[in-house]
């Protein structure tokens, strides 16, 4: 055994077993800077603009790219049917408070011919006569009504009702009997029967059947009003002939709302200046 190792120290040089340094003098002359030619390392730190730095995706399935930089203008508005709502609720409300709960001061809102107050051909629009009037009522203004709101908006919704109203109840105190009472939103559904025809036209296949379903509604609605106009038949409320189907609102409600389509066709939307001023 000792004649192995003997034989393994004398195969192995001693030279090889060492590790060779530089003497330590030469290593401090070498590091110093007097004798260096080169100058010193200097470390500057990492500034970079919050301008370069750019995040982007990559356009993969995996990942798409998100358009962050995109302008809030230029991005399509979500448009939300609440109008209509507001406008159910209110009837609603009215009604209960009316019938329901028989709140002093309601009645005071019907229009009455003999004597009407101004805010009456408001009001009037909002009250009913019984719970099939404003049922029926309701069920046409959800849906025309929101139709109109889809087109025009919440602020289109409330001049379309509240125009062709007014202009409904306007017309039947002209022509009804000076005993009538009028009540109920059929006028201002009536308009907007016709407004949300007028609106949709378009050479659109999808517009077009809304047109051809909607139309032919409307048209079938305003000739029976339109015949039966002649025979108005009514009961005797409080002293006053309340109508029980006023088909003269019906028919001039319609008229309203066309002439209000009209009226409006006649300034240039924001839209389409913008479009002008994009095209120019």
């Amino acid at each position: 055994m000792s004649q192995l190792l003997h034989l393994h120290r004398l195969s192995l040089p001693q030279s090889s077993l060492r590790f060779r340094f530089p003497p330590l003098h030469r290593r401090r002359a070498a590091s110093s800077p007097t004798n260096s030619t080169q100058p010193p390392l200097q470390f500057r730190p990492l500034t970079v603009s919050r301008s370069q730095i750019t995040c982007r995706f990559s356009q993969s399935d995996i990942t798409p790219q998100f358009e962050l930089d995109k302008a809030k203008d230029n991005r399509k508005p979500q448009k939300r049917a609440n109008g209509i709502f507001w406008i159910i609720l209110i009837n609603l409300g009215i009604y209960l408070a009316d019938h329901f709960f028989q709140v002093r001061g309601i009645k005071s809102l019907y229009l009455y011919h003999n004597f009407p107050a101004w805010y009456q051909f408001v009001t009037a629009t909002f009250c009913h006569a019984n719970w099939n009037h404003l049922s029926s009522n309701l069920f046409f203004l959800y849906i025309f009504g929101k139709l109109v709101e889809e087109e025009e908006g919440n602020f289109g919704l409330w001049l379309s009702y509240l125009f062709t109203g007014v202009g409904a109840n306007l017309v039947s105190w002209l022509v009804l009997p000076r005993n009538a009472v009028s009540v109920g939103a059929s006028g201002a559904v009536f308009g907007l029967f016709a407004i949300s025809v007028l609106v949709k036209m378009s050479w659109d296949w999808r517009k077009i059947l809304e047109v051809l379903i909607l139309g032919q509604f409307v048209i079938e609605r305003v000739m029976e009003a339109a015949q039966a106009s002649a025979g108005l038949s009514g009961t005797i409320y409080g002293g006053y002939s309340l109508q029980t189907v006023n088909h003269i609102a019906h028919l001039s409600g319609a008229l309203v709302g066309v002439v209000l389509v009209w009226l409006l066709s006649k300034f240039p939307s924001a839209s389409m200046d913008q479009d002008v001023k994009k095209s120019s």
